[in-house]
């Protein structure tokens, strides 16, 4: 029992230190001054409030890590955290409570054993330190006293632990269960009836066939909530024409981009150098008499291809080899030339012409890009003028009617993406918004700024038929179609049922064998392989499709295959339950401890605690 408590104790220990620095990380040990020393009091065990800020602050650093934004308090609480810091408290001073009432504990000797081979706690030479161990408690707002005990009582939690979960096993009925119902087979024959196969096409609706689906199904053609949204925009497009470019500035640019236009002739290349130029040039006669290839040289010399890789190259990157490389055709090996490692054999790969774009050339697609960036500056210099027009008082019409500002009005669902909606800052605006909010600036992502009203709110409504139309239309030749399909399949079922020869059908047909209840099959609805497992052998049923009718038929029930696969997930399934029912008796052990220690809390000193955050 001591190995055993050792290991799980080191266990707790790193737990421990890791959740309280990262609990403590950037806030400090929350310090409460007075008289309340306790949060809660569970049987003979006291919850104080340091430990109560310390699991709090936790909790919070925890949201804030995956969230990447600070966490107010009172956000906090509405999420919970603050009940699920304390449950946790409670629960664990609970099961400190049955064990000091068993009077189990790991003594001062093994507790010391565990504190020295902490190696956060050790020196350079690797023995224990206590200035590193004091300093180490400091910095999570501990005392050694405080850790020390908890550490005791973290350990004889363990022992009880152990000692319920450990040797309980799911009884092995209900693995064997569970594994024959996953792992079950069926073999079946399956011919699929197409909507191109109806002996009587579905016709198109007439106007009152229309306007009769549309009446019975209103419910299925509504509009969702929609918001009524007028906003103004400037962008940077819309004032492109306006901005001037001075051909210094173009000049310039075109200077900066040198690399990007004006490139030069280059290949692609891979190098394979030897250690003479003896050896490359018989490497080279191989190769011209078929007696091995490239690769195979790469390979002999224990590289890939990767290894002799260049990339593509200028001539200035080839030096003396250059005019050889460079005349050579697509796939052409040659050599053996000079490098700076070696004679090497060089393989080309591939060529990229020169591309040499004049100033002239350029110049359009340079005035875009410079006339864009100025555009956005201008912009931005505008956008706290457009904020105090709309803070003095000024509509989004004014607004529009006295800058560049265009006007413009929208009706907004959470599904929309056209026009302005495409941007997600205006998405977010547009979510956001209420009625009697005030309009004010905000900046999009390629540099325009806007502002948005909210006019109205239109709660989800039927669809019009005029603008419904064609969904209605869709929605009752897929019913039905549907309809047919299963009309027709039934006939088939019946002709199946008394000559049981799939041929007779002359619909396509396969034959599917030993599937499991997993199985997915690519032209079947998702539930397919869920409906042959509820048939009996031999029976025949339609099974309906996208478009589709499916006439199946049962061929056979197997047992599942005695494979080492199955071996492998009885054994894993046998353990994952296992764990599951072990976990489950310790929880409601837990529980029942939790039930007769009968906590006591004191709202006023955890009211306190939230306070000094």
């Amino acid at each position: 029992m001591a190995a055993g408590m050792k290991n799980l104790s080191k266990t707790f220990v790193w737990i421990l230190m890791g959740l309280l620095m990262l609990g403590l990380a950037g806030f400090g040990a929350v310090n409460l001054s007075g008289t309340v020393r306790t949060v809660a009091q569970v049987g003979d065990e006291d919850i104080s409030v340091d430990a109560y800020a310390r699991e709090l602050q936790r909790e919070i650093r925890a949201v804030e890590a995956q969230t990447n934004q600070p966490l107010q308090m009172s956000r906090a609480m509405e999420l919970g955290l603050d009940r699920l810091a304390l449950s946790r408290l409670i629960a664990l001073a609970a099961l400190d409570n049955e064990v000091g009432q068993l009077g189990i504990s790991i003594g001062d000797e093994n507790l010391q054993k565990e504190i020295v081979a902490i190696p956060a706690f050790q020196g350079v030479d690797g023995t224990f330190d206590r200035e590193s161990y004091r300093f180490q408690l400091e910095q999570v707002g501990m005392t050694d006293s405080e850790f020390e005990e908890d550490l005791r009582k973290e350990s004889a939690r363990t022992i009880v632990q152990g000692a319920i979960m450990s040797g309980v096993n799911m009884p092995d009925i209900m693995t064997q269960t569970l594994a024959q119902y996953v792992l079950a087979r069926r073999s079946f024959t399956m011919a699929t009836l197409a909507a191109d196969a109806l002996e009587t096409p579905v016709p198109a609706p007439t106007d009152a066939e229309i306007q009769a689906y549309y009446d019975e199904n209103t419910d299925r053609f509504t509009l969702p909530r929609t918001k009524q949204l007028t906003y103004a925009i400037l962008s940077p497009e819309m004032i492109l024409d306006s901005v001037e470019i001075d051909d210094d500035a173009l000049r310039r640019l075109y200077d900066d981009r040198a690399d990007q236009y004006q490139q030069p002739e280059r290949r692609l290349v891979e190098r394979l150098v030897f250690a003479d130029e003896s050896a490359a040039t018989e490497a080279l006669a191989q190769l011209e008499v078929g007696g091995t290839d490239f690769e195979q040289l790469v390979k002999d010399r224990d590289l890939d291809l990767s290894d002799i890789d260049l990339g593509d190259v200028t001539r200035q990157d080839l030096g003396a080899a250059a005019d050889e490389v460079f005349a050579a055709e697509i796939d052409d090996v040659v050599g053996p030339l000079p490098s700076d490692l070696g004679p090497a054999l060089f393989r080309i790969n591939g060529s990229f012409a020169a591309n040499n774009v004049t100033f002239e050339e350029a110049m359009p697609e340079l005035r875009e890009e410079l006339a864009a960036e100025r555009a956005r500056r201008l912009i931005e210099a505008q956008a706290e003028d457009f904020n105090d027009m709309l803070a003095g008082g000024a509509t989004l019409e004014e607004l529009a009617g006295e800058t560049e500002m265009e006007l413009g009005t929208i009706d907004w669902t959470a599904q929309t993406v056209d026009g302005i909606a495409a941007y997600d800052g205006f998405r977010t605006a547009a979510q956001a918004v209420q009625k009697g909010d005030f309009p004010e600036i905000a900046f999009l992502e390629d540099g325009s700024v806007f502002a948005l009203r909210l006019n109205d709110v239109l709660p989800p409504r039927p669809e019009p038929l005029d603008t419904a139309r064609d969904a209605v239309v869709a929605a009752w030749t897929q019913e039905q179609t549907a309809k047919a399909l299963q009309d027709q399949a039934n006939t088939v079922l019946t002709q199946l049922a008394a000559s049981g020869d799939f041929t007779e059908t002359g619909l396509p047909f396969r034959v599917e064998n030993a599937l499991t209840r997993t199985a997915f099959l690519d032209d079947a609805p998702v539930d397919f392989m869920t409906r042959v497992f509820e048939m009996e052998t031999g029976e025949l049923r339609v099974i309906p499709g996208e478009g589709t009718a499916f006439i199946v038929r049962l061929d056979e029930e197997l047992p599942p295959a005695d494979t080492d696969e199955q071996q492998q997930m009885q054994e894993a399934l046998t353990a994952q339950l296992s764990q599951a029912l072990a976990q489950n008796i310790f929880d409601l052990y837990v529980r029942d401890a939790q039930a007769r220690a009968r906590p006591v809390l004191d709202q006023a000193a955890l009211n306190a605690v939230q306070a000094n955050f």
